[in-house]
């Protein structure tokens, strides 16, 4: 089984774990219209202008029917602030993300109109052009050090770490003659 075959899935199921803690985090949450459910252990009873914590996956249910509005936590601005780190970033310098900013990015363009999605779209295509012809340089060169994983998304530690053990192997192939 070729690298790319194993480094896929393992990557998919980075971002489904990374994306379950998202949906199980608390959000802000004021009610449009009076809501009173029970679904298992989950009940809510509210009144139109109350305001509550509710996981995100709730809330995303609720929001989806009108019941509610999320207050944001102004995710456009996050994702602002993260590329522009970026693009102040030092050529060799890696500005740091949080480790499921590729999972709140992707939730963020869900809820986008198409124009605004496809403009967002352009402006990470840089963003990942960026940081990756970055990772690959640093990977290629050391193992990765705490300081720069703290800097990595969970995608993008295991990118790291799969260009590091094939630039390791690739050079041991190469080279074994002059050992």
């Amino acid at each position: 089984m070729s690298a790319d075959a194993r480094a896929e899935p393992r990557t998919e199921a980075l971002q489904n774990a990374y994306h379950l803690g998202y949906l199980a985090e608390e959000v802000r949450v004021t009610y449009k219209k009076d809501v009173k459910m029970t679904v298992g252990s989950i009940a809510i009873d509210a009144k139109e202008g109350d305001m509550s914590s509710l996981t995100r996956w709730i809330a995303k249910i609720l929001a989806d029917q009108g019941a509610i509005e999320v207050q944001s936590i102004e995710s456009a601005g996050y994702i602002s602030r993260a590329m522009n780190r970026e693009r102040i970033a030092k050529p060799h310098d890696l500005s740091g993300i949080d480790v499921d900013f590729y999972v709140r990015v992707s939730d963020h363009l869900q809820g986008l109109k198409d124009r605004e999605r496809e403009n967002l779209i352009v402006s990470l295509n840089t963003f990942v052009a960026s940081r990756l012809e970055k990772i690959v340089k640093l990977a290629a060169a050391s193992p990765l050090s705490p300081e720069l994983e703290a800097k990595l998304s969970a995608e993008e530690k295991e990118l790291y770490n799969m260009i590091n053990h094939s630039s390791t192997k690739f050079k041991k192939g190469v080279l074994k003659k002059f050992d």
